[in-house]
């Protein structure tokens, strides 16, 4: 794929066989036909929202093999390929790369996260993933999970690799985005991972996001993308506002568990959450369907 990034990509949920646990096919299959059909520009297979981190290698595979025949040549397919190690992380790529992905998605390795302060590691680790990987590389700076910044500098120098072609940014922290775009250029893109700051970041200059309030609530965030490109600050605006809650409430205080209850709510499997993980109790449930209610997105019983 030759094209720019961008757009309102979906992290996409794995839905799991509330009896075995296991990877559930068919409604997997649903999910990705629902988010492409609503108009998204990709999906991102086995992110943070797909619980990468409780996913086997076996199973990632799957979701690429089964997801890539149903994802139009121009729609993205990102797939989630980070890891502790740099050898699994290029192993991953390549798996990735093999079963059709358009790029990966790379989050910073950070369970020796004193080591990973410098940038050093950091340089080395993104610079050699990149070279080896078959498909092009997105940074990906997630600070609650990874309890690491990558530095605009860092990101600057990596920006420039030819293998390198964007950054998905989920720090929620604007003026962290604006040192980012600093580096966004014709071959390297910024996204923003946060739904709450969708316009506001657009405004700044970010090319998309890949945003897991669009699982739920597509229509509102293709419309604040719409909205802006078409110059409609006030349209742009008005949908950004139906926005914010949903994601300041559903996505950052109740993650993967509210986001699944979200998407049941509104008639797309979500279904449980993969142990450790607790679904959410029935008063939570109640919430999600009130916040719904409040954005006109909950489907009539």
């Amino acid at each position: 794929m030759t094209r720019q990034l961008g757009g309102i990509l979906g992290p996409l949920t794995t839905p799991f066989d509330p009896e075995t646990g296991d990877l559930a096919p068919v409604s997997f299959r649903c999910v990705l036909d629902a988010h492409l059909a609503a108009g998204l520009e990709g999906v991102v297979l086995a992110g943070s929202t797909g619980e990468a981190a409780l996913l086997d290698d076996g199973e990632r595979r799957a979701l690429v093999e089964w997801a890539r025949p149903r994802v139009p040549a121009d729609r993205w397919l990102l797939v989630g390929v980070g890891s502790e190690s740099t050898r699994l992380t290029i192993r991953r790529a390549a798996d990735a790369a093999e079963r059709g992905a358009d790029a990966v998605l790379v989050v910073s390795p950070h369970y020796y996260g004193a080591a990973m302060m410098t940038g050093e590691a950091l340089r080395a680790h993104f610079t050699r993933v990149a070279d080896e990987s078959p498909r092009p590389v997105v940074l990906y700076n997630i600070p609650k999970y990874a309890h690491l910044t990558l530095e605009p500098a860092l990101v600057g120098e990596l920006a420039r690799h030819e293998n390198i072609i964007g950054i998905k940014d989920s720090s929620g922290d604007l003026e962290l985005l604006r040192g980012y775009l600093s580096s966004q250029s014709e071959e390297f893109a910024v996204l923003t991972g946060s739904g709450s700051g969708l316009h506001p970041a657009l405004e700044m200059g970010a090319r998309g996001g890949i945003l897991a309030v669009a699982l739920f609530a597509a229509p509102l965030t293709t419309d604040v993308w719409d909205a802006h490109r078409a110059g409609d600050r006030a349209r742009a605006a008005e949908a950004q506002a139906r926005l914010v809650p949903l994601a300041r409430e559903i996505v950052a205080e109740l993650g993967v568990a509210g986001v699944k209850a979200a998407l049941d709510a509104v008639g797309i499997p979500g279904g449980p959450v993969r142990p450790p993980l607790v679904s959410l109790p029935p008063e939570q449930r109640a919430r999600v369907r009130e916040l719904l209610r409040a954005a006109e997105l909950e489907p009539a019983a």
